[in-house]
């Protein structure tokens, strides 16, 4: 063959390579918040929350998607935190998929602590850390729906309790390897939350 048809050949494939790879990554669609908006569980509501995944998207140049809090409220207008989050496929910061899609969610999942990163590739403190701050606020049940405890949903940093997650699968509680609905929390303010292994955290999904 011709050394210089091969070449060409060569440098073809490469490229056509490259743009496969460049094609198969996937945006962020879904991270945990690197802090909270230090107010306990007074997130402001879940308008508050869903702000506050914003601004934390848009920070680091994912603000053109639509960003929702993983919460869910309860009572006269009960919002399923399930119902928030668009239909998948989600993907952390580095492209690894964490779900297909809300079944898979709710199911057998891809969450864990190396998974679950925040908005900017870092891993959050769990069980066996110092701090320990594993407990991910979602006020939510195994399957994603709201339960009783969400701090006067996302509005108290004083009386109740929110219901948490464990980002690391792993800790205490009636379901200790749940990343959305292990146990509930002491109370609502900062220091409840941290005294419970938090620190009023919460997921973020992309919900568009």
């Amino acid at each position: 063959m011709n050394p210089i048809l091969q070449i060409l050949g060569l440098l073809i494939l490469s490229t056509f390579t490259s743009s496969a790879a460049f094609a198969e990554e996937h945006a962020m669609s879904f991270f945990i918040t690197s802090h909270g908006p230090g107010n306990g569980a007074n997130l402001g509501g879940l308008a508050g929350a869903d702000a506050h995944c914003q601004s934390l998207a848009t920070a680091i140049g994912a603000g053109n998607q639509t960003w929702r809090a993983y919460l869910s409220i309860y009572g006269t207008e009960t919002v399923n935190a399930r119902d928030r989050i668009g239909s998948g496929p989600w993907y952390n910061v580095k492209g690894v998929v964490v779900a297909e899609n809300l079944e898979q969610l709710h199911g057998d999942n891809e969450l864990t602590k190396e998974t679950v990163l925040t908005e900017t590739a870092a891993m959050i403190n769990g069980r066996g850390d110092r701090p320990n701050r594993h407990d991910i606020l979602t006020g939510s049940g195994l399957d994603g729906t709201a339960s009783e405890s969400t701090c006067g949903n996302w509005t108290s940093n004083s009386e109740g309790s929110a219901m948490v997650g464990h980002h690391d699968r792993t800790g205490g509680g009636a379901n200790p390897t749940s990343w959305n609905s292990a146990h509930g929390t002491r109370g609502c303010s900062q220091a409840n939350l941290q005294s419970t292994g938090g620190d009023g955290l919460f997921y973020c999904f992309a919900s568009d």
